[in-house]
């Protein structure tokens, strides 16, 4: 199963390549998770905040995997516990199409993004710098698949 962060951002520190890739290197049995990045709108005095979200949003949609079942990170959507996520990574690998969690700029997910996606995510109640979104996600995402096979990676 493939799984997509398609992650609307600047560029980011080195640390935040290598904590993504500390977590993403150790799927196996056919699942993988990739990052797509895709730029941040130009904001201007000429070019308003919604003027912007639109167009990242067109790139994030644009960027998904054709029929990739889209799931948006935002912080009003449901807090998953492990346990949980494990639940949704089975439902998803059901599906039979990749998934692309989507993650949005500085000023969230367009609507376009939030409406063509049937699951929203909430990481947490906290607003967390974006380079670190990408490694939560990492983490969690590779320890609900750790706790899916019985390896003792999780321990809860």
């Amino acid at each position: 199963m493939r799984i997509e962060i398609i992650s609307v951002s600047g560029k980011q520190p080195p640390w935040v390549q290598a904590g993504f890739n500390h977590y993403a290197k150790r799927f196996s049995g056919g699942w993988s998770l990739t990052l797509r990045e895709v730029p941040l709108a130009r904001r201007a005095a000429s070019r308003t905040t919604a003027q912007a979200l639109v167009q990242e949003g067109e790139r994030m949609l644009a960027a998904a995997p054709k029929g990739a079942h889209l799931v948006a990170l935002e912080e009003r959507g449901r807090p998953w516990s492990t346990a949980e996520l494990a639940d949704r990574l089975q439902v998803w690998a059901g599906i039979g199409q990749p998934v692309a969690l989507l993650v949005g700029g500085p000023d969230g997910l367009a609507a376009d993004c939030l409406a063509a996606a049937p699951e929203r995510w909430s990481l947490s109640g906290l607003t967390l710098p974006h380079g670190l979104v990408r490694i939560v996600v990492a983490e969690a995402v590779y320890r609900a698949w750790s706790l899916n096979r019985g390896h003792p990676y999780h321990r809860a």
